[in-house]
């Protein structure tokens, strides 16, 4: 319900689709959900707050990461934002009013949720300065928070066009 009312502040409606044409098209929808992002006055009245979580789902060379590649830049991460295929989670320090720290995570090597005890997800989730953005969060369905954001990426018509569905 908290981020419902947060995206419903920042304009970015639930349930609704968008077609891009080209990685242009891709990093300035990207950009532009940062920039609503940076923008939000953090809490809805009435709201407590926790971190805002971004589920990106997709097959295979849908988007996913180069989503969260444009998505991370456009909040201001510095230096190389690579896939954390391997490393499952990377943590990056954001300098915005309402958030301070952005996690990647990468759940298509988890075959149990156990598997993500380390991270102590718990924390990461409860957090309201942590902005998380999943792929292949179909994996972890389990334990992600009720008010996940979903998108949902799909390949379009053209080799380069994309469908997000924001759910």
């Amino acid at each position: 319900m908290i981020f419902y009312c947060l995206l419903l502040c920042l304009c970015i409606n639930l349930n609704s689709m968008y077609r891009l044409n080209s990685l242009k098209e891709m990093k300035a929808f990207a950009g532009w959900m940062a920039d609503k992002i940076k923008k939000a006055p953090g809490v809805c009245p009435g709201q407590s707050r926790k971190a805002l979580v971004l589920a990106l789902s997709g097959d295979l060379g849908s988007g996913k990461t180069t989503f969260a590649q444009y998505f991370l830049r456009a909040l201001g991460v510095k230096g190389k934002i690579t896939s954390p295929t391997f490393v499952i989670f990377k943590r990056y320090p954001l300098s915005l009013k309402s958030y301070a720290v952005a996690y990647h995570m990468d759940c298509y090597r988890i075959k149990n949720i156990k598997d993500l005890k380390a991270f102590d997800l718990r924390d990461v989730f409860n957090a309201s300065q942590n902005i998380v953005l999943i792929e292949w969060p179909e994996r972890i369905k389990k334990v992600l928070p009720k008010d996940t954001v979903w998108l949902n990426l799909e390949h379009g018509e053209k080799p380069n066009q994309r469908i997000v569905k924001i759910l």
